[in-house]
C-alpha cells in the first residue's frame, strides 16, 4: 500500500529546521559566552544572530535527516520532493526531539567532520572542534620546518642546518635499546576520539603516533576511527595500522613507563575552570564528558601536570603544542618558558581571533 499523508523530505526538513531554530533560541539565552568554553554559540561569544541561527538549525536538520535516511547531500537535493519514508518517521521524530532537548547533533548522528575526516563520536569523547584543526595544521607546519623533509617522511636525517640529528640511531622505533634507526614519535595526550592523532598521522606518514588517554572508552572510539580510516586508504596499506599506538594512562605516564622518546608532544587537555562548568551551554555541560572539560580551579591543572611529567621522559620533546581556553594563552606560554627547555614560543589565534594555541620549540 502506498504511503499516505506523509510530508515530503523537503517539508520534513523545513519543519525540523524551524523547530530547531526555536529550540536554539531558547537554549542560548543563559549560556556562558562561547569564547570562554570549548565550543558552541556565536564566534564573538554572543548567541547566534537570527540569520546565523537559521543556518545552524538548517545544517543540523540536514545532518540528522541524512543520518536517518542514509542519504548524502546530493540525494537530499535531488530527491527532496519524495515522500518521507513512513517506516523511518518515528526515528526521525526522535532524532529531532533529542536535538531540540539539547543533545549534540554529533552524538545523535554519531559522527563529526574533522580535517577532511569523518570521525565516530560518542558521549565518551569530546566533540572535535573546528579550532582544533588549526592546531593540527600549525603542528604539521612546524614539524616540517624543524625536521625538514625527514620530518614529513619520518626517515632518519638531520634537522635544520647546524642542528643535532633529528632521529638518532640506536633507539629503534622510539624505544631505547632496540637498535636501528629510530622513527620519530609524536604523542597526542588526551586523544579522545583520536582526531588530532589521526589527522597528524595522515600528514606525517613516516611518523609513529602515540594516542594517549586515561579513559578506556575514549580509546576504543579512537581505535575504531583509526581502524576504519587506515583500512579505507589504499596507500601504505602494509603496516599502516601499526603506526598508531593507543596507550591508556594519566597524561604522559604510559609513555614514561614504556621509555618512549617523544619528539613532538601535542595536547588539547581539559581547560575549563571547574567553577565555570555549570554555566556552559547545555550541549556541553550535560552531554560531553566532564573528564575532558574540567581543568581544575583555574583551568590550568592539566598543563601543569603535563609540564611536570615531561622531565621524566627519556628526552625533552623538540616541539610542544597545546590548545588553550579563553584568556589562558599567556599563562600557558609562561609555564613553558619557565622550564627553559624551549627558547621559541608562538601563540596562534583561532577563527574568531582568540589566542587558542601555544607552541614551544627548540631549533
Amino acid at each position: 500500500m502506498p504511503e499516505r499523508n506523509m510530508p515530503t523530505v523537503k517539508e520534513a526538513l523545513q519543519q525540523a529546521s524551524s523547530l530547531l531554530m526555536r529550540a536554539l533560541a531558547e537554549r542560548t539565552g543563559n549560556a556562558r559566552p562561547a569564547e570562554a568554553e570549548p565550543a558552541g554559540g556565536g564566534a564573538d561569544g554572543r548567541p547566534p544572530a537570527d540569520g546565523e541561527a537559521a543556518r545552524e538549525a538548517r545544517a543540523e536538520a540536514e545532518m540528522l535527516l541524512m543520518h536517518v535516511l542514509g542519504w548524502d547531500k546530493t540525494r537530499l537535493l535531488l530527491d527532496g520532493d519524495a515522500p518521507f519514508p513512513e517506516r523511518l518517521l518515528g526515528r526521525w521524530q526522535e532524532a529531532v526531539a533529542r536535538r531540540a532537548a539539547g543533545e549534540p547533533v554529533q552524538y545523535i548522528a554519531g559522527v563529526q567532520a574533522f580535517c577532511g575526516l569523518e570521525l565516530e563520536v560518542t558521549p565518551a569523547v569530546l566533540i572535535p572542534r573546528p579550532e582544533t584543526e588549526i592546531l593540527v595544521e600549525a603542528v604539521a607546519k612546524r614539524v616540517r620546518a624543524l625536521f625538514g623533509a625527514a620530518g614529513a617522511s619520518g626517515a632518519a636525517g638531520s634537522g635544520e642546518a647546524g642542528g643535532e640529528a633529528a632521529f638518532p640511531a640506536g633507539t629503534g622505533h622510539g624505544r631505547p635499546g632496540t637498535g636501528g634507526a629510530r622513527r620519530p614519535l609524536l604523542a597526542d595526550i588526551g586523544t579522545g576520539s583520536g582526531a588530532i592523532a589521526i589527522a597528524l598521522a595522515r600528514r606525517l606518514p613516516g611518523w609513529r603516533i602515540a594516542a594517549c588517554d586515561v579513559s578506556p572508552d575514549a580509546l576504543e572510539v579512537a581505535r575504531r576511527n583509526w581502524a576504519r580510516i587506515s583500512a579505507a586508504e589504499e596507500r601504505e596499506a602494509a603496516g599502516r595500522a601499526e603506526r598508531l599506538l593507543f596507550l591508556q594512562g594519566d597524561f604522559l605516564e604510559p609513555l614514561i613507563d614504556r621509555g618512549e622518546r617523544v619528539d613532538v608532544l601535542v595536547s588539547n587537555p581539559p581547560y575549563v575552570p571547574s567553577g565555570d562548568i555549570p554555566r556552559l551551554q547545555r550541549e556541553v555541560r550535560d552531554h560531553e564528558p566532564r573528564l575532558a572539560l574540567d581543568g581544575g580551579p583555574d583551568g590550568l591543572a592539566a598543563y601543569r601536570r603535563i609540564a611536570g611529567q615531561i622531565g621524566r621522559l627519556p628526552g625533552i620533546p623538540r616541539l610542544v603544542a597545546f590548545e588553550v581556553g579563553f584568556g589562558q594563552a599567556a599563562s600557558v606560554a609562561a609555564l613553558l618558558a619557565e622550564t627553559g627547555w624551549w627558547p621559541h614560543l608562538d601563540i596562534v589565534r583561532d577563527y574568531a581571533g582568540i589566542e587558542r594555541h601555544v607552541l614551544a620549540w627548540r631549533a
